[in-house]
């Protein structure tokens, strides 16, 4: 017995060893910048980009939103934009004049962890980001019927949000192009040049984030193909817990099941970050009716850049919005 009692000691001082040396060593590495995702908005036109306004979170926070006015007397609706991974509002810019162009009124959110809005790569918690959503409804009354947008990792989190208990916030969702699962069947099987994970550092404080210790949730998982020369803009790295929390449920066949609002789907044939032809298998297999628009020739950034893209978008809202709409 006291042979075993050693052992199994042992075991517990290498085990706890090896999840530190993962967590110390096994971040995300350094990526070049990716082209396809950087050199787009270098070709926007920003004339016209709104200032930053905010709005003041439950924990006190100062969140950061920029607003659209739309044309026209009176809002045909709201619809609130997510940005992708590591990006800001501005990166909404386009699609957000295009909806305010149709008559809505558009927001377009410093998701917490970007721009500015808190720390960046960081927040206090899984659901924060939730929570921070919610408190923008109820700090900025939105002309109905309201749709949340989601791009990419947005539109994941935008899934996620559709699929939990108060999804009856908003009457619709829109994903384009989202972000679902490292094993959804919209996942390139090859290398990824977009984001680094840190493998070892993740699965060593998913394990530990899961026996309730939280300690090191504030360390970097994720890395993103950027150029580091515009950090200040960007948000060049995610903790464990903004990671975990800008993204689906890791169930997410029971997300999607879970959502009861009207929800479509827009992405790009062309896009070079998910295979986006896999989309309505993705939704057939989870078990849920989900209309999907798919694009000849449209990138994963041009998306939402593309006049043709953008028209597909608010023809997509427009569409859930119609009186005739089941």
């Amino acid at each position: 017995m006291k042979a075993m009692l050693v052992v199994v000691f042992w075991l517990i001082i290498v085990s706890l060893w090896a999840v530190l040396l993962a967590i110390a060593l096994g971040g995300p590495r350094d990526l070049p910048p990716m082209a396809s995702i950087n050199a787009p908005f270098e070709r926007v036109d920003y004339s016209g980009l709104p200032v930053i306004s905010h709005f003041v979170a439950r924990d006190g926070t100062s969140l950061a939103y920029r607003a659209y006015t739309p044309t026209g007397s009176e809002a045909v609706g709201s619809v609130v934009l997510v940005h992708g991974s590591s990006g800001g509002s501005s990166n909404m810019h386009v699609l957000a004049k295009g909806f305010a162009a149709a008559g809505y009124a558009a927001y377009a959110l410093d998701i917490r962890g970007h721009g500015e809005s808190g720390i960046k790569g960081q927040i206090a918690y899984v659901g924060q980001l939730e929570d921070d959503l919610v408190d923008f409804t109820q700090a900025v009354p939105l002309a109905q019927p309201a749709t949340l947008v989601g791009f990419s990792s947005g539109g994941g989190f935008v899934l996620r949000f559709a699929g939990s208990a108060r999804q009856n916030i908003f009457s619709n969702y829109l994903l384009l192009s989202p972000f679902i699962s490292q094993s959804a069947p919209n996942q390139r099987p090859e290398d990824n040049q977009w984001v680094s994970v840190g493998v070892p550092r993740l699965m060593a404080i998913t394990l530990l984030d899961a026996i309730g210790v939280h300690t090191f949730n504030h360390l970097a998982v994720l890395q993103f193909a950027r150029d580091p020369k515009a950090k200040g803009e960007l948000t060049l790295q995610y903790s464990f817990s903004l990671a975990k929390n800008f993204r689906p449920k890791n169930d997410y066949e029971t997300n999607i099941r879970a959502v009861e609002e009207p929800l479509r789907v827009v992405a790009g044939l062309a896009d070079e970050i998910f295979a986006t032809d896999k989309l309505p298998l993705l939704f057939e297999q989870a078990g849920k009716e989900v209309p999907v628009t798919l694009l000849s020739g449209v990138g994963h950034i041009p998306l939402t850049l593309d006049p043709t893209a953008v028209q597909a978008a608010i023809s997509a809202v427009q569409s859930m919005n119609s009186p005739t709409h089941k």
